[in-house]
């Protein structure tokens, strides 16, 4: 019995793996027969183990002449396709650092030979990975290791500031402006006010690691946004602040959209006007029900997305919505 972690190879299926490796057209008649009797989970199982124990095996090849085949990292048995688990690997390594920001993956040629995988699958596993931002790279460019997007979910309510730690980050503002100034009927509208009320209004830059990464653009009803007049709103959360002093901001409801850069974004986030960023309309409610404020917060699509999970088990807090033209 040979173990390696929590895989236990025994010694039948090490035999079997032997025999697979004989197996071919200049494989003995013996060796084929003992094949086509074996289970083909068995024999999975059989080749999993050896892949586990890394060691080099010589088998006889087509052509006749001596080699020796060597098989570097085996994938866990499972029933899910091969293609996937490969993706899944290769996120740990891109995770871990094993596979570092900014340096080429192995050959598609070197990914196949360490699996004992074809091509194919091993292009399927990458082009995930390309699919969620990890890698670069294609149509004969090798592919990249690239810094992974910043995913906010909407499983909780939270500020800029708490995403931001809560991915190991730490987050930044410039203050453009803090103003009273009555509602406008579109936000009054939103809010539901009169036209006319007063509204704390906030705009700021929020950044990830010093790194302008979005225009936040705040309004809150007076009686919750007044007490901003007496804190440093470059000093941190604007929401932990207020929650601090007894604020009831406990619910969002958000409405993500694409909205080209104006000339105050443009400055801000160093794009050109009308360059892409991603829209959060959010709604925010106390315990009662009423809204306290509506803000218009504007991304900078590579560095931040949104992350929605559900299940048709049960209804998720989403919709989607279609614009009227």
């Amino acid at each position: 019995m040979l173990a390696t972690g929590s895989w236990v190879a025994s010694e039948f299926e090490l035999r079997m793996f032997t025999t697979l490796m004989l197996a071919g057209p200049g494989g003995s008649f013996q060796a084929r027969k003992a094949l086509v009797q074996t289970s083909s989970s068995m024999v999975h199982l059989a080749i999993n183990a050896f892949m586990i124990c890394s060691f080099a095996v010589h088998r006889r090849p087509w052509n006749g002449a001596d080699s020796t085949c060597m098989i570097k990292y085996v994938l866990p048995l499972s029933d899910e396709p091969i293609h996937r688990r490969l993706s899944d690997l290769y996120r740990q390594r891109i995770s871990s650092g094993a596979w570092k920001e900014g340096v080429p993956l192995p050959s598609e040629a070197e990914l196949c030979a360490e699996n004992g995988v074809s091509r194919g699958t091993v292009r399927q596993a990458l082009s995930s990975l390309r699919g969620e931002g990890l890698i670069t790279g294609g149509r004969g460019k090798p592919p990249v290791v690239t810094r992974p997007v910043p995913s906010q979910s909407f499983a909780t309510f939270m500020s800029f500031s708490e995403w931001a730690h809560s991915l190991g980050r730490e987050p930044g503002q410039r203050t453009v402006e803090i103003a009273r100034r009555p509602a406008g009927e579109d936000l009054a509208g939103k809010m539901q006010l009169q036209p006319g009320e007063p509204v704390i209004q906030v705009l700021r830059l929020r950044l990830l690691d010093g790194i302008p990464t979005m225009v936040e653009r705040s309004n809150f009803i007076s009686e919750a946004g007044k007490a901003l007049f007496d804190f440093d709103t470059d000093s941190g959360s604007i929401f932990g602040y207020l929650t601090s002093l007894g604020v009831d901001l406990s619910r969002g409801k958000h409405v993500i959209d694409a909205v080209g850069a104006d000339e105050t974004d443009a400055s801000l986030l160093g794009v050109a006007a009308g360059s892409p960023l991603l829209r959060e309309h959010r709604l925010t409610y106390g315990r009662d029900g009423k809204i306290l404020e509506c803000s218009d917060d504007r991304y900078l699509p590579h560095l931040a997305n949104f992350v929605i999970e559900n299940t048709r088990q049960s209804m998720a807090a989403m919709a989607r919505v279609p614009l009227v033209a």
